[in-house]
């Protein structure tokens, strides 16, 4: 337990410290956000911070900082250390520099900062490639609290022949597409305050109970093993770089934050707000992780459930009812499913607010709104129907969203290592490129030896990520010199 403690500390500690540098270092002022320079009353809205920030924690907070470190933790005590330590100097930076800068900006999205800061041939690869994860986040954010619900809640089998599966999605389909077309503060601003009491119950309950009953952690210095399950074995086995950092995504670092930040951009009343808003509250989402993943290996060291990465969401059921009984245990459950729903709203949002911005497409009506929401939706139907039909589907689907939301995150630093060099920051270029660097080196890896990847053995995807490390470092270093002198020129 001792080990979760001093993980806790380094989180909030190091939320203190390193946000309120991180701060600094962009400087915010008192001028005019765009919530009151561009309100046009359906996504340029001015909301109260506290709203702003609990819609951006349940925007970013999707299965992943629950799914992830049930997995995650498979390696042992070292994920209590290397989880809010990824979160301060990675994950919690990482949005608040991105939802700051397109907040600056005028509140664009993503792909209007990714082309500002970049050139045109990253911003194709990265319109690409964003507009793909966010599909892949909307379904498997439709499949997801799905089948939690159906399984977990409702007690149905959960097959794709069972018809109670298909009217769950549907109802949920039904909301991502109103909360996708009608404007932010009718449907997600007066919702999410209710979503939020059930998630804060669900993470808050959980984390009292692990202490409440005495789940068994174990420590770093303790021996990696319990009479159930051995994690010194499956660390040795399983390669901690990359596939720890792939498997825990949320918590530590999500590519897919930078669009859900963009988002809040636009309905905040003052940039001084930012800090809470943004970076407190990756820093919330790295608790909850860290909840997960002690809950996770106290029903695993009890025998509980067996330690499996393929049962995590059985795995979810088990701790909820454990630690807070039946009744409680299925309000923990509806916040677990809380969680995913109001992250796929808002991703299908960000989709529809990215084609609309490099389409030039008007959305100033319901009706026009509609017209680019449906087939977008009808995409995200098909690739859930393709998944639940394949034995294998989902394990595909969730691996491919894995490596693609840290790869996505690859281009924001980028853009923010580009936007210290233009701003006269250049001697702060190491906040982004140091994580930059370092998830170069895991997407390259991962990607290399992966059997959704190039399937190569580990001797060579090492030596192709150390060589991709150097060449993104190298270039953008280069690149934003460039950049630099261009701007003094002029």
């Amino acid at each position: 337990m001792a080990t979760f403690v001093i993980g806790l500390v380094i989180l909030f500690g190091g939320a203190a410290l390193y946000g309120k540098f991180c701060e600094k270092v962009f400087g915010p002022d008192d001028r005019e956000t765009p919530a009151y320079s561009k309100q046009d009353g359906v996504d340029y809205v001015p909301m109260r911070c506290w709203k702003n920030s609990l819609i951006n924690l349940l925007n970013i907070a999707g299965t992943g900082p629950i799914l992830g470190p049930i997995q995650g933790i498979l390696f042992g005590p070292i994920a209590f250390i290397t989880i809010p330590i990824g979160n301060i100097i990675g994950g919690a930076m990482h949005d608040y520099f991105c939802g700051m800068i397109c907040l600056r900006d005028g509140g664009t999205q993503m792909s209007a900062m990714i082309r500002k800061y970049s050139n045109k041939g990253v911003f194709t690869v990265y319109n690409i490639f964003v507009c793909v994860l966010l599909l892949l986040v909307g379904a498997v954010f439709v499949y997801t609290p799905g089948d939690i619900a159906a399984t977990q809640v409702f007690h149905f089998s959960g097959l794709a022949t069972d018809y109670t599966t298909w009217i769950i999605y549907g109802v949920i389909f039904l909301y991502y597409l109103i909360a996708t077309v009608f404007p932010i503060d009718a449907i997600i601003g007066r919702i999410y305050p209710i979503f939020g009491a059930i998630l804060m119950f669900s993470a808050i309950g959980v984390f009292i109970g692990l202490f409440a009953k005495g789940y068994p952690l174990l420590n770093i210095w303790d021996s990696w093993s319990s009479e159930f399950f051995d994690y010194g074995a499956y660390f040795d086995a399983s390669h901690f770089i990359p596939v720890f950092f792939v498997t825990v995504a949320c918590g530590i670092l999500s590519g897919f934050h930078s669009t859900q930040t963009a988002i809040i951009s636009r309905t905040m009343k003052s940039e001084r707000q930012g800090r809470m808003t943004f970076y407190n509250m990756m820093v919330l989402e790295g608790f909850i992780a860290m909840v997960w993943a002690a809950g996770a290996m106290g029903v695993y060291n009890l025998g509980l459930q067996a330690a499996d990465a393929s049962l995590a969401t059985g795995t979810i059921g088990v701790v909820c009812r454990d630690i807070l009984g039946n009744v409680g245990g299925v309000i923990a459950l509806l916040g677990v499913i809380v969680l995913p729903i109001t992250s796929g709203d808002t991703a299908l949002r960000a989709l529809r607010l990215t084609l609309s911005e490099s389409f030039h497409l008007d959305q100033s009506s319901n009706a026009k709104r509609l017209s680019l929401a449906v087939p977008v939706f009808v995409l995200v139907a098909a690739i859930i129907v393709w998944a639940k039909f394949n034995s294998e589907g989902f394990n595909i689907l969730w691996r491919y969203f894995a490596w693609s939301n840290q790869t996505l995150s690859l281009f924001a630093f980028l853009a923010i290592t580009v936007w210290m060099f233009e701003n006269g920051k250049a001697k702060f270029a190491w906040i982004p490129l140091i994580p930059g660097a370092f998830y170069t080196f895991i997407c390259s890896t991962f990607i290399a030896n992966a059997t959704i990847g190039f399937n190569l053995p580990w001797a060579v995807a090492y030596p192709i990520g150390a060589v991709c490390v150097i060449a993104y470092v190298g270039v953008l270093l280069w690149y934003g010199k460039k950049r630099s002198t261009q701007l003094r020129k002029v």
